[in-house]
């Protein structure tokens, strides 16, 4: 698709514009990354850049086969589509391909964090009624994205309130056990895990909330995609790629680096809360 854009003299933001989409998803679908795109607007791109009938048909042909391949590997979630919110496949798909992940939570542990019992609580105040194929469907998604913690060329680094490892989603039980569990994986190359104690009094966290700054690695291009900033709400999720909103973002992440606990010291915290809960 790149050669047929840089041949028809367009821009990735005109090419953009065209579709109502941002340049970065252009850049995404031309460096080959799982993008989230319909048949008919690969069309309409094939169509804006005036490529011939038969090199149209071959490229929606590749265009076709690559989806297929996606139903595995780095498109694993479509298997799960019916299991979560029409948001989810745009950041499952960016988690995917980020090289580093900054995440600050207030309330509850970061998905690529949470043990399976964590998850199943809940996924059950969320929806009680839920059926147990589903719910365990759900939580294999989880474990399934948790594969990138596997990866030596991504890094976390998560910053997270007292409060997430207060609040009680799951038994005293299911508690212990994530904090166990935070305080072995936090010791891991790459995974970065920072509590911030409530007795810090007043910092930047309280006021920016919950986010999570996604940063991807270079491409084969050459070129390095924009970071992008994800926010989750109950019912939607917002995606900001300016410049200047980024910029504070980074500076709420360097607040939140001054005040959060060491490495070391959070890993005490987590197995002396850990302890309580098992007490």
């Amino acid at each position: 698709m790149r050669d047929h854009r840089e041949g028809a003299g367009k821009t990735k933001l005109a090419a953009g514009l065209h579709l109502d989409v941002s340049h970065q998803k252009i850049m995404r679908l031309e460096s080959g990354q799982t993008v989230r795109i319909s048949t008919p607007q690969i069309q309409a791109l094939l169509d804006f850049y005036a490529v011939p009938p038969g090199e149209q048909e071959r490229a929606l042909k590749s265009w076709a086969s690559a989806k297929a391949e996606t139903k595995d590997g780095k498109g694993f979630w479509q298997a799960y589509a019916d299991q979560y919110e029409p948001h989810m496949p745009h950041y499952l798909s960016l988690e995917a391909n980020a090289g580093r992940v900054t995440t600050h939570q207030l309330v509850l542990v970061p998905g690529l964090l949470q043990t399976s019992d964590y998850k199943r609580a809940i996924v059950r105040i969320d929806d009680p009624e839920l059926s147990i194929v589903d719910t365990e469907r759900r939580v294999e998604l989880t474990t399934r994205r948790q594969a990138r913690l596997d990866d030596d060329s991504f890094r976390i680094d998560a910053y997270i309130s007292e409060a997430v490892l207060r609040n009680q989603p799951g038994s005293p039980d299911v508690m212990s056990q994530q904090l166990y569990w935070l305080a072995e994986v936090g010791a891991r190359p790459g995974i970065n895990i920072r509590v911030i104690p409530f007795g810090v009094g007043p910092h930047r966290g309280l006021t920016i909330l919950s986010f999570t700054l996604l940063e991807f690695p270079r491409l084969d291009s050459g070129l390095i995609e924009p970071p992008v900033v994800y926010l989750e709400g109950a019912f939607g999720a917002l995606y900001h790629e300016q410049s200047d909103v980024l910029d504070l973002y980074r500076q709420a992440i360097d607040a939140l680096g001054a005040v959060a606990l060491t490495e070391d010291d959070t890993r005490d915290v987590l197995l002396r809360v850990a302890k309580e809960y098992s007490a």
